[in-house]
């Protein structure tokens, strides 16, 4: 996909809770070449909340960013999209997918797709608002595929691209994403489509780039994984070790290591899942009181699943000879 003189294959997903300048920093060295940030409320902007603004810092490895805003009032979104705080990403993104109850009870995310003349308000409000890309972010519908309607509000309001979970609303996570809705978004669509759902290996990569898609956004697929994107785009999977270390220590410039001690548990409970860490390992890293301590578990965790890996492999070539 090309877009703003930039050839874009490979996205990473805004992702609440884990999108942040590290993750997005490390994904995009591994070959990601857009990333977002994770949601940023509109009202939260409105009202300078420092929580909100201290989520829109950006890495100079993220090749090209975008700040994905959420809200349901056309004016308080075209007010976030240039809001200072905001002005070092190259894109806005709209969200109008995500089906967390308690966004979507408030009139955000996908419950907008309940209400696409809104939809289509909002989008323009955004575009007119700022000279840089603008993009929407949507499920195939809230509670039945309606992606064809779907399509034509984001066309009507002036979106540049879409990104398309291949999931209803109602589905949050479940079941299997649809790839006929992603496909048939592609069909009507005259602007570009991304697909988004599922991708987690070159199997499932290659079944969404089968739909026609532009693009494709990987989400989950990358937690826990970022080099996923060296993966799919054949490039050499660098010492995983070095990347989880560089997400930390860029962390480490902005926070303050008793908050980041809390909220990096979650990333090394996925580092370490992504290569089958014992359930004991799993449990101290859970608690774990210690960022550094956290990372030895990690490094000795990792050495012994690839030498384990390479032995394996040995066997293997042994038994085909």
């Amino acid at each position: 996909m090309l877009l703003a003189g930039k050839n874009l294959n490979l996205l990473l997903a805004p992702l609440a809770g884990f999108s942040d300048v590290g993750f997005r920093a490390v994904c995009a060295r591994q070959g990601a070449d857009m990333t977002f940030s994770e949601m940023l409320s509109a009202q939260a902007l409105k009202h300078q909340s420092k929580k909100t603004q201290d989520m829109t810092i950006v890495h100079a490895d993220e090749k090209f960013k975008a700040a994905q805003i959420f809200g349901h009032i056309p004016e308080d979104m075209a007010a976030a999209a240039v809001h200072p705080a905001l002005e070092k990403f190259d894109a806005v993104d709209i969200n109008m997918g995500c089906p967390a109850p308690k966004i979507v009870k408030n009139g955000d995310g996908a419950a907008i797709l309940k209400d696409l003349t809104l939809a289509s308000k909002i989008i323009s409000a955004v575009k007119n608002s700022t000279t840089r890309p603008v993009s929407v972010k949507v499920r195939i519908g809230y509670d039945k595929n309606d992606i064809a309607n779907i399509i034509r509000a984001c066309q009507d309001g002036g979106a540049d691209f879409v990104t398309v979970h291949g999931r209803t609303q109602n589905q949050g996570y479940s079941g299997k994403v649809d790839l006929e809705a992603i496909a048939q978004a592609c069909s009507l669509a005259k602007i570009p489509v991304v697909g988004n759902g599922d991708v987690t290996n070159e199997q499932s990569y290659q079944a969404m780039l089968s739909t026609g898609v532009s693009a494709v956004m990987i989400g989950r697929g990358a937690i826990g994984r970022p080099w996923i994107f060296a993966e799919l785009s054949s490039r050499d999977v660098k010492d995983k070790f070095s990347q989880i270390l560089s997400h930390v220590e860029i962390l480490r410039r902005y926070y303050p290591e008793k908050w980041l001690t809390l909220y990096l548990r979650k990333h090394f409970l996925s580092y370490a899942a992504s290569f089958g860490a014992k359930a004991e390992v799993k449990r101290r890293l859970a608690v774990s009181p210690s960022i550094d301590e956290s990372l030895q578990m990690l490094k000795d965790e990792l050495n012994h699943f690839e030498n384990l890996s390479k032995s394996c492999n040995i066997v293997s070539r042994k038994e085909e000879a």
